[in-house]
């Protein structure tokens, strides 16, 4: 006879502690099963076998088990598509309900879509919990039930809504002795995931509130460590986002308001989930004529393109998988406008690249810096890389650390005159909005 247990099914929910869908499964009383999927849906997808996203998860997830093992109890790991990995839980369990906190991108909708339709099959719900945002889909509306398309009366009305109730940390250790009892499983190597370790330094798991208190007066300048770092923790749930809004809500108005930023994005995926699939939120900016100059983006991946801002954050982004948010705004726009490259190539681009990716704050960071997103900068504000140098890095500390060359005959002249290229892409624009689009 099957066991009866109920299944925690870890996607980008990496924690044992303060987890919503965790704390539901162990609080209903039957033995827990820990489940985590290396998806070969998505890996087979990555091209480069040395992607430090997959060494982070396997790194945590090693650490998890360790966790659990001290608990008597252990993951079951895949290295399969999920629909394989159900059907052998399915074989082996007798499966109660299956817990997982949800999670809006467009795969991840389409895949838990097709698991629940699996396991329907033994009459097997599939239960999803809000944990990754403060604010769910439909919880911050305009006074008429629709969502909002503008950050700042969100952002008013995301204060007015919250409650000590959402930040209320779930109290999972209390519960830890529901896990299903057994012996610890093997977990795939690397190697055998087909991955290689990068030799990448991921940033610490720690909320650091000197910087968080300095966060409004640092925060632009990319030659100091004024940021917090935490984004790859918040993509892949190693941290709790209720512990850091909780932290930061006490000590900074302006780093809080990047997480309600974060869930403003979550929020737009999950209302308008074509921007998920390539399409710009406003359709007009769809009839943008873009140059698609394959050389000139080959220039700007490599950080060649003779800007030595934009050149300093890309080479920062391929060599560390990160790269500061003020630089991230300039190296967009000047892709965009600059080079009239359509901003998906760069929004892949950063996708490849970014230890953070998220694919709501990136593709909406890459549409507002078109001017094609919901809250965007207008097409007709055109970021200057030498004034923004001026502003954020006047004494070229950040550009000397990634361009050392900057000053040296070596360095590249300019890719384009920026009074050149601004007056183009006006023109370009202007073309494609016109009057009866816009």
């Amino acid at each position: 006879m099957k066991k009866q247990i109920n299944i925690h099914w870890f996607r980008r929910d990496l924690r044992l502690t303060d987890n919503a869908a965790l704390y539901h499964a162990l609080r209903d009383g039957l033995p827990v099963l820990p489940v985590f999927i290396f998806d070969t849906n998505i890996l087979h997808h990555l091209e480069n076998k040395a992607d430090a996203r997959v060494e982070f998860i396997h790194t945590v997830i090693t650490h998890m088990q360790a966790q659990l093992v001290e608990k008597g109890a252990s993951l079951q790991v895949f290295h399969s598509t999920p629909a394989q990995a159900f059907q052998s839980l399915l074989a082996e369990y007798d499966i109660q309900n299956v817990y997982a906190n949800e999670d809006f991108e467009v795969y991840a909708l389409e895949r838990d879509a097709a698991i629940a339709q699996l396991i329907k099959s033994a009459n097997t719900p599939l239960l999803l919990f809000k944990d990754q945002v403060i604010m769910g889909k439909k919880e911050v509306v305009k006074d008429n039930g629709e969502p909002y398309t503008v950050f700042t009366p969100y952002s008013k009305k995301w204060k007015a809504t919250l409650t000590p109730f959402h930040l209320k940390e779930y109290p999972n250790e209390k519960y830890f002795k529901n896990f299903l009892q057994q012996p610890p499983r093997a977990i795939p190597t690397l190697a055998e995931l087909g991955f290689l370790p990068t030799g990448k330094r991921f940033p610490e798991q720690l909320i650091h509130k000197d910087i968080i208190k300095q966060y409004a007066k640092q925060r632009d300048i990319p030659g100091i460590g004024g940021t917090s770092r935490l984004g790859l923790h918040l993509r892949f749930g190693t941290l709790s986002i209720r512990l850091l809004v909780t932290v930061a809500a006490g000590l900074s108005e302006v780093y809080l308001s990047e997480l309600i930023w974060r869930d403003f994005y979550q929020m737009i995926l999950a209302n308008f989930p074509q921007v998920g699939k390539g399409k710009a939120f406003k359709p007009a900016y769809d009839h943008i004529q873009w140059r698609n100059n394959e050389e000139e983006f080959t220039r700007w991946c490599n950080g060649v393109t003779g800007y030595p801002i934009v050149d300093a954050g890309i080479r920062e982004l391929n060599q560390t998988g990160f790269m500061h948010n003020r630089v991230r705004m300039i190296t967009a726009s000047f892709l965009c406008k600059h080079l009239l490259v359509d901003w998906r190539w760069g929004e892949a681009y950063f996708a490849e690249k970014l230890l953070d990716y998220d694919l709501a704050a990136n593709n909406g960071g890459w549409q507002w810096a078109a001017g094609s997103g919901c809250d965007a900068a207008p097409y007709f504000r055109i970021f200057n890389p030498y004034l923004q140098t001026e502003k954020f890095d006047h004494d070229r500390k950040y550009i000397r650390k990634w361009v050392p060359e900057f000053e040296s005959p070596e360095y590249p002249a300019p890719i384009v005159e920026h009074k050149f290229a601004r007056e183009r892409c006006l023109k370009v624009y202007k073309e494609a909005l016109n009057e009866n689009r816009l």
